[in-house]
């Protein structure tokens, strides 16, 4: 892999780690077009390290604070939010590793994914749940919906969006919940590819390709978390939903006439 392809793939896991359309779903397309479809958890490693990165610069403060106060009711909400994740993960990790390498459903998820952004741009005209007001089963239910989004094209800032909105949490605060709690999600995906690198389950890619895929995955990331903080106060949900629609029928298309 070479630092342009590095580069692509950088821009698109920043980008779609936070924007509702699946980084899993399009890192997978990218590595297809690319042909590397194999060997490729090295690189994920560094491309979930740069979205880590990335949120972390943007919630500095308030991960300073929990650090500070780890027994404080937002350090909780993210332990109860996370619990849900971690039980669908474990338990369905490896069925979910079989259909992640085959890509069998994927156009499918997307199809799921557009459904429910189409749904959830509904649901935000009603919320008015402050952060303070976040209850410990809004917690679960949103960490429910985010342990589906192990699926590849099932995008985890769309459901956890999208369920917050359900549980009628305010536009910002559902925006700010979601991605505050993607970053223990993001941090154990990246746990968990570092013992797989331990293992020796994967190789190495060239230096110049790693630092690029990082760098851009750290710098999109940022720019895609601002954006959507900013995108829910007063936009649509629903431009992402035709966007996936459109790439899951095409991806179907592509799998029905043996292309793909």
């Amino acid at each position: 892999m070479d630092w342009l392809e590095a580069m692509v793939l950088g821009i698109i896991q920043g980008l779609t780690e936070f924007l509702p359309i699946s980084s899993t779903g399009h890192l997978y397309l990218g590595r297809h077009l690319f042909g590397l479809d194999d060997g490729g958890l090295f690189l994920d490693t560094v491309l979930h390290l740069g979205t880590l990165i990335a949120v972390l610069m943007v919630y500095r403060r308030e991960v300073a604070a929990v650090i500070r106060e780890p027994f404080s009711r937002m350090a909780k909400l993210l332990v109860v939010g996370t619990i849900p994740t971690v039980i669908i993960g474990l338990s369905f990790k490896d069925v979910f590793e079989e259909i992640s390498e085959t890509g069998v459903t994927i156009g499918w998820e997307f199809l799921v994914t557009g459904a429910v952004l189409w749904m959830a741009d509904r649901w935000k005209q009603r919320g008015h749940k402050s952060l303070e007001k976040i209850s410990y089963t809004d917690a679960i239910v949103v960490g429910t919906f985010q342990g589906t989004a192990i699926l590849p094209a099932v995008s985890r800032s769309g459901m956890t969006i999208a369920a917050a909105l359900y549980r009628r949490i305010d536009k910002e605060t559902a925006a700010y919940f979601s991605f505050f709690l993607s970053i223990p999600a993001i941090a154990g995906a990246l746990l968990f590819q570092l013992v797989d690198l331990a293992t020796g389950r994967t190789y190495t890619l060239p230096l110049s390709s790693l630092m690029m895929a990082t760098v851009m995955s750290t710098l999109f990331g940022y720019l895609a978390v601002r954006w959507m903080i900013r995108l829910l106060q007063r936009g649509s949900l629903r431009p992402f939903a035709v966007y996936v629609w459109g790439l899951g029928l095409l991806v179907l298309l592509f799998q029905w006439s043996g292309q793909f």
